[in-house]
């Protein structure tokens, strides 16, 4: 694994959630692509932040945005490192003005994601997680201003950090429940006590990593880039995420970009459901 600095990640994010948050706090046009997703200055804006300063810093990796990703499958292929990036992951949350939108990094090894991080510009937090390092959480990060890395993880929380309870929390998307995410909820009821939690945007994986929710299914498409950064914090703490056809660990830079249905663990079935009865 090339030498992450996970401090210049942080300034990197930092630096794009205050371009973001500019943006948030005046008026925007809004724009819809062609997949029928939406799109808004601050996308592009922190896209461009974003590419910038990787490249400034790790010229040799390449970088696949959501914001700059028509780059051909002969071309990727190829790649046997690269950063996943999604400049602004819950556009439809940060039109709502909600604040549960985030910036998402990836440093993808081999297929899988090795660094991610995640930051909520509007709640001025920061998760990352490195594998072999574990995942953290660092609250108030705009003036954490650490001096390295080591500084940086002296002043985070380790995750899992909450106490996981007597009821099976399920982690359900604001805009995307389906009706094979409802059927899954009802399966734990029939047999516990099942709280379900909604939020937007990358934080379900941060919620899981925390110990908050002890599963996020998604049984609905979502982009290899929506998903990278919060797999890399969720398997650094101790979490699963595995696809839905087969059981297999989650891989990326694939042929075609759009992601299968997954499911994503804090522990064990059996510990989790053994701890609720």
């Amino acid at each position: 694994m090339i030498n992450v600095s996970l401090k210049t990640m942080l300034d990197i994010s930092l630096e794009a959630g205050r371009e973001i948050l500019d943006i948030y706090d005046n008026d925007y046009s809004i724009e819809t692509k062609s997949d029928g997703s939406l799109l808004t200055e601050a996308d592009r804006c922190s896209h461009q932040i974003i590419v910038e300063r990787l490249q400034g810093v790790y010229e040799e990796v390449p970088i696949l945005s959501e914001e700059g990703s028509e780059i051909p499958y002969t071309q990727r292929q190829h790649w046997s490192r690269l950063f996943l990036v999604d400049p602004l992951d819950g556009t439809k949350e940060f039109i709502r003005k909600n604040g549960e939108f985030t910036v998402n990094i990836a440093l993808v090894e081999e297929g899988y994601p090795v660094v991610g991080v995640i930051y909520a510009p509007a709640l001025d937090v920061f998760y990352f997680g490195q594998s072999g390092l574990g995942a953290f959480k660092l609250d108030a990060a705009s003036y954490a201003d650490p001096a390295d890395d080591k500084a940086l993880i002296e002043q985070s929380v380790q995750l899992p950090i909450a106490d996981a309870g007597n009821s099976v929390n399920v982690i359900a998307s604001r805009s995307h429940m389906s009706e094979e995410t409802k059927v899954f909820i009802e399966e734990l009821r029939n047999h516990h006590a099942v709280d379900v939690i909604s939020t937007g945007s990358s934080l379900k994986f941060c919620l899981v990593a925390e110990g908050k929710a002890d599963y996020y299914p998604r049984y609905a498409p979502t982009m290899e880039w929506d998903t990278a950064a919060g797999q890399a914090i969720v398997e650094a703490a101790g979490g699963t995420m595995l696809r839905y056809k087969d059981h297999e660990r989650f891989y990326y830079n694939r042929e075609n970009l759009k992601n299968g249905w997954f499911l994503v663990k804090r522990e064990t079935d059996s510990q989790i459901l053994s701890r609720c009865d």
